[in-house]
């Protein structure tokens, strides 16, 4: 017995050491055998270098200007000259690419961050204080939700010039609603929780339940809310680029590159492709992402797990 127990201590089993790891580890683990994925995220972490990082490397080696032009070599197909072709106006459609890239992830990323400070904010006051204030706050989010929100886009693109910045502020201002709605429910059942009722009867401050004891419970919501939230915003920039009150030319991004092309789809087909490839496949990548988030930081999905 005595030698048996000394095995036992020394060399734990499996299971022991799985039960030993924490809930982040665990679901970091779980998403790292999720092929699919990985796969995803490694083609936005991939894109977003590319297009952050790879502009100026690319116009040294290559030779080329996102704003140079070339009437004489219009429409250019792809090859050794153009990696990718030139637009209706000359220019290397390549670096134009890595650029638009550039716009339209900043957008992405910078719009969807707002957007989740804003509804996680408002979710977790509404939830916590109840009350008045959350009779308030979801009068105002059912107001603002019984107006179609490209009807506001709309709206807040003709009044404000949209600018890449001024889009990240509308889009943001806009899109914080879902996961306002997502934290509340979240934090309503949060609040009753034993150990948030011990800390509050040891005389912990509202501001630390909230930040210290109930926001972090929040975070799977949060991340998983991240991804599918930027994902849509690439769409619904796109969108807009679409009906002329995205980002204007010369600047430019994925979705006025692809409303650009319309135009010319017969002479440069590959002006279509390009663009309209990178959104698709950006956006696919960013649900995937989502996809495989929910799965891991699922807590019945980690129970069954364990």
């Amino acid at each position: 017995m005595t030698t048996n127990s000394a095995v036992i201590s020394l060399a734990p089993d499996e299971t022991e050491v799985y039960k030993s790891r924490s809930f982040w580890m665990d679901a970091a683990m779980h998403f790292s055998r999720d092929r699919l994925s990985m796969t995803a995220l490694g083609m936005i972490i991939l894109l977003t270098v590319l297009c952050f990082l790879g502009p100026p490397v690319v116009e040294n080696i290559l030779g080329v200007d996102v704003s140079r032009t070339d009437l004489i070599n219009r429409y250019r197909p792809p090859g050794e000259g153009n990696l990718l072709g030139t637009d209706q106006l000359g220019r290397d459609q390549f670096i134009r690419l890595l650029y638009g890239g550039r716009i339209s992830l900043s957008i992405a990323y910078a719009a969807s961050a707002l957007s989740i400070i804003i509804g996680v904010t408002v979710g977790v006051l509404a939830a916590f204080y109840g009350g008045k204030v959350d009779d308030i706050i979801i009068w105002f989010l059912n107001t603002l939700e019984s107006v179609p929100t490209i009807f506001l886009l709309l709206i807040a693109a003709t009044v404000w010039s949209p600018s890449p910045q001024v889009l990240i502020l509308i889009l943001a201002a806009l899109g914080w609603v879902g996961t306002c709605r997502l934290v509340r429910g979240q934090v309503l059942s949060l609040k009753e929780r034993d150990y948030v009722l011990a800390a509050r009867a040891i005389g912990a401050s509202d501001r630390r339940l909230m930040i210290s004891h109930i926001l972090p419970n929040t975070l799977s919501i949060v991340i998983i809310s991240l991804t599918i939230t930027a994902g849509t915003l690439i769409l619904i920039e796109s969108g807009l680029s679409y009906l002329g009150l995205g980002v204007q030319p010369p600047t430019p991004t994925w979705g006025n590159m692809l409303t650009e092309s319309r135009s010319y789809f017969v002479a440069g087909t590959h002006l279509v492709v390009w663009p309209g490839a990178l959104i698709t496949l950006t956006v696919l990548c960013f649900y995937l992402v989502g996809d495989g988030l929910r799965d891991a930081l699922d807590p019945k999905s980690v129970r069954g797990r364990a």
